[in-house]
């Protein structure tokens, strides 16, 4: 029988049934998802999809030998769970007086119940006791086996587990086993279609038979890259056969917005659409357009900036989406480039309500609101002042830091709308 005739025979089957959804998990079908994305789904990049209706977010693709060894921590101050460790540098032994580094962060008031962590692995027993450490915080884990990236498949992840069903098998397997009882969740996988209708048939009737509640399909094989137009030519078939096993198939490649994604759906018969490139650049099309559609760029790039602040997000990430979000031609754009704080960013796109709140911001990132970057960064003041610049070394000595009602001058000063260095992004 060809893989048309059996994928129309599980469209029409009328018994079909369906894998249960664990108690703390979540179903895929009827929802329109913002998808995971490396440096593009931190978690102010997933509130604000949130924030535009996405129904379910997933975080970006999260290395097992990363998190293992990592500390849960609750941080009172951006009201975030992060899991933390020490960079080890390239050491086996890191200074114990280095900063942690945050290698996972969630929201669990905003983004609870609707997280979906993506775990990068390629061993069943790391992939266990990685999920583990977040399982308790997150709606589910979701296996990478889509990402062509390099970083991903040189250690036989991401796109690479493709070409290693089993593994990809005995990873799902041992998660369905080991994490879902335990914590009530459910295992889902994102993949790719393969060069033959008929290889990727026989890959995804595997994949359903683990056990995972969701399937998610990039309707591109592994060497297409973004600019390709996605191929949907395999998605009935796919669809189909999900819908034999009791698994809900989401499917990923040119979906620009909501309502394409709800057309799409009904077309293919999936159960639901996730959303790369266009969320990157305004995720503000998660709104139908009967709700008013895709907003400005200005109103989303605000509300974004909002979101980085309240988590106090890596200024160097907050930076990378926010020429994401900027049109390219904006006169904006340009200016990003050398904002090295919070503070400038919100100077110079006169967002000056925000000023206070980023100063702050700044500070508690160790970044100096009005100078060029990192407070912390050495200065060699003696090699300046050997090439005969001693004003310039004697200007970058600390000086003794200002009384009370001297600092409160100061930041009333700071206060004042800087108007001739804002660009205007209302023209």
């Amino acid at each position: 029988m060809s893989w048309f005739l059996r994928a129309f025979r599980g469209i029409m089957a009328s018994d079909l049934k369906k894998v249960a959804i664990p108690h703390k998990g979540v179903d895929f079908r009827g929802k329109v998802v913002l998808a995971p994305m490396v440096r593009s789904g931190e978690l102010p990049s997933r509130l604000l999809a949130l924030h535009y209706g996405a129904d379910l977010v997933w975080g970006p693709e999260t290395v097992d030998r990363s998190l293992i060894g990592s500390t849960r921590r609750a941080n009172p101050d951006t009201k975030t769970i992060d899991w933390t460790r020490k960079p080890s540098q390239g050491a086996k032994n890191p200074p114990v007086d280095v900063k942690d580094s945050v290698i996972y962060r969630m929201h669990p008031e905003k983004e609870g119940g609707k997280l979906i962590f993506q775990i990068g692995t390629s061993n069943p027993d790391l992939a266990v006791q990685a999920a583990r450490l977040v399982a308790a915080d997150v709606a589910g884990i979701d296996v990478n086996a889509g990402c062509p990236k390099p970083f991903s498949t040189h250690d036989g992840m991401g796109a690479a587990l493709l070409r290693a069903p089993d593994k990809l098998c005995s990873i799902l397997e041992a998660l369905v086993q080991n994490i879902t009882p335990e914590f009530e969740i459910g295992i889902s996988v994102k993949i790719r279609i393969l060069e033959t209708p008929e290889k990727t048939e026989a890959l995804v009737r595997r994949l359903v038979a683990t056990g995972i509640t969701g399937l998610t399909v990039h309707c591109r094989t592994t060497p297409m890259r973004p600019r390709e137009r996605a191929i949907r030519s395999q998605l009935r078939m796919i669809a189909g056969i999900c819908r034999e096993a009791g698994v809900a198939c989401l499917m990923n490649g040119d979906v620009g917005d909501r309502d394409q994604a709800l057309e799409l759906i009904r077309e293919y018969g999936v159960d639901g659409a996730m959303i790369a490139t266009q969320a990157e650049k305004n995720p503000s099309c998660f709104m139908a357009k009967a709700d008013g559609g895709s907003l400005p760029w200005t109103k989303v790039v605000e509300q974004y900036i909002s979101y980085a602040m309240e988590v106090e997000n890596k200024f160097g990430n907050t930076k990378f989406l926010l020429c994401q979000l900027i049109p390219g031609k904006q006169p904006a754009y340009r200016s990003i480039s050398g904002c090295k704080s919070y503070t400038k960013v919100c100077e110079m796109l006169g967002f000056y309500h925000l000023i206070e709140r980023a100063r702050d911001v700044d500070r508690s990132l160790d970044i100096d609101p009005d100078n060029s970057g990192r407070k912390n960064k050495k200065t060699n003041h003696s090699a300046l002042a050997a090439g005969g610049l001693i004003r310039e070394s004697r200007a970058l000595i600390p000086q003794a830091k200002k009384g009370l009602s001297d600092r409160w001058a100061s930041l009333q000063t700071e206060g004042q709308p800087a108007e001739a260095g804002a660009i205007s992004i209302y023209r």
